[in-house]
C-alpha cells in the first residue's frame, strides 16, 4: 500500500484591524492561549504592533495585533493609524473585527471603505456574540456583509472562544504553502521588556481615570537575573505629561503605585516563570505624545 500523501504546510501573516475596543487583543490572547497583549476598556490601549504565533502540525499563522483605528488628535494618534495602514499592505490576510454588541457605526464604515482599496483578502469577525441573542447575531452578520466584499463574516466570542476554531480554519483556507517562520512553542517575538512594560501600563489603565490613562507610557530601563537566586530585578519608569498626573499615579504615601506594582507582578512572574523584584518610578515628560523625540524616549517607535 502506498503511503498517504502528506498535506502541504501552510503559513502566513494575518493582520487584526478594527476600531478601538472591539476585542482585538482579547482574541489574540485566546488564539495563542496565553496572555501576551494587554486588554482594557480604555480607547487606544494597544500602541504596538504585537506579533503572536499560532503553530500546528499543518500551519503556522503569525497574527499581528494593531492599534485601534481612530480619528487622531496628536502625533501619537497619527503614528498609531499609520501602523494599521502599513499592516494591511504587508499581510496575507486581513482580519477585520467588529463589535457585535454595539451598533456598526461610522468608524466601522470608515475602516471598511479603507479595506475596499486593498487587494488583500479580508475576513470579518463579528465579536462579542456572547452578549447578544441569536437573532441579533444574524441581523448583525447581515449588516456586516453589506459593508464590503469579504471572504467570510464569522460571528465569534473572543472571550469565551465560541466559533474561534471556525475562524481559524477560514484563515487557514486563505493561506498558501510556506515555511515555518518560528520554532514550535514560540508564542511571540515581542521582547520581554516590552511585554512587561505593557503589563504595568495595563494596571494603570485599570486603576486611573480621565486624562491620566492616555497620558501614560511605560519603559523598562533595567532587567537582570540576580546571581545565585531565582529572582529577576526589574526597574521601570512610568512617564506622564504633567506634574499633577505624577501625584495621582503615586497616590497618598505611594499607595496607588504600590497597588499597580503588586498587580503587575503577578502577570510578569507568570511570563518569566520566576520571582521578580519590581521597582517602578514615575517621571514627567512634558507633552510626550506631541513630540517625536519624546516618544522614542518613552519606548514608542
Amino acid at each position: 500500500m502506498s503511503k498517504a500523501k502528506k498535506k502541504p504546510f501552510k503559513s502566513g501573516f494575518v493582520g487584526i484591524v478594527g476600531r478601538t475596543n472591539v476585542g482585538k487583543s482579547t482574541l489574540l490572547n485566546t488564539l495563542v492561549r496565553s496572555k501576551i497583549a494587554i486588554t482594557s476598556h480604555r480607547p487606544q490601549t494597544t500602541r504596538h504592533r504585537i506579533r503572536c504565533i499560532l503553530t500546528r502540525d499543518d500551519v503556522q499563522i503569525v497574527f499581528i495585533d494593531t492599534p485601534g483605528f481612530h480619528k487622531p488628535h496628536n502625533l501619537l494618534g497619527e503614528k498609531l493609524n499609520k501602523a494599521v495602514t502599513a499592516t494591511i499592505e504587508e499581510v496575507d490576510v486581513v482580519l477585520f473585527m467588529l463589535d457585535g454588541s454595539e451598533d456598526i457605526g461610522g468608524g466601522d464604515h470608515f475602516m471598511a471603505r479603507h479595506l475596499a482599496l486593498t487587494r488583500t483578502p479580508v475576513v470579518v469577525a463579528l465579536n462579542k456574540i456572547d452578549r447578544i441573542t441569536n437573532r441579533q447575531t444574524r441581523e448583525k452578520v447581515e449588516i456586516a456583509e453589506r459593508l464590503g466584499s469579504f471572504k467570510a463574516v464569522i460571528p465569534i466570542s473572543a472571550r469565551s472562544g465560541e466559533n474561534v476554531n471556525l475562524l481559524i480554519e477560514e484563515l487557514v483556507s486563505l493561506l498558501g504553502e510556506g515555511p515555518q517562520y518560528y520554532p514550535e512553542g514560540v508564542l511571540t517575538d515581542e521582547p520581554e521588556n516590552v511585554i512587561i512594560a505593557e503589563f504595568i501600563r495595563e494596571k494603570i489603565l485599570d486603576l486611573t481615570r480621565e486624562e491620566v490613562p492616555h497620558s501614560v507610557a511605560v519603559a523598562v530601563e533595567e532587567m537582570s537575573k540576580r546571581q545565585g537566586r531565582d529572582l529577576v530585578d526589574i526597574m521601570a519608569n512610568v512617564y506622564v505629561e504633567k506634574d499633577s498626573q505624577k501625584g495621582i499615579l503615586i497616590g497618598k504615601q505611594g499607595s496607588l503605585l504600590k497597588t499597580i506594582a503588586t498587580r503587575a507582578r503577578k502577570d510578569i512572574e507568570a511570563l518569566l516563570g520566576s520571582q521578580i523584584n519590581l521597582k517602578v518610578w514615575v517621571k514627567v515628560e512634558k507633552d510626550w505624545r506631541k513630540r517625536e523625540a519624546a516618544m522614542h524616549k518613552v519606548g514608542i517607535e
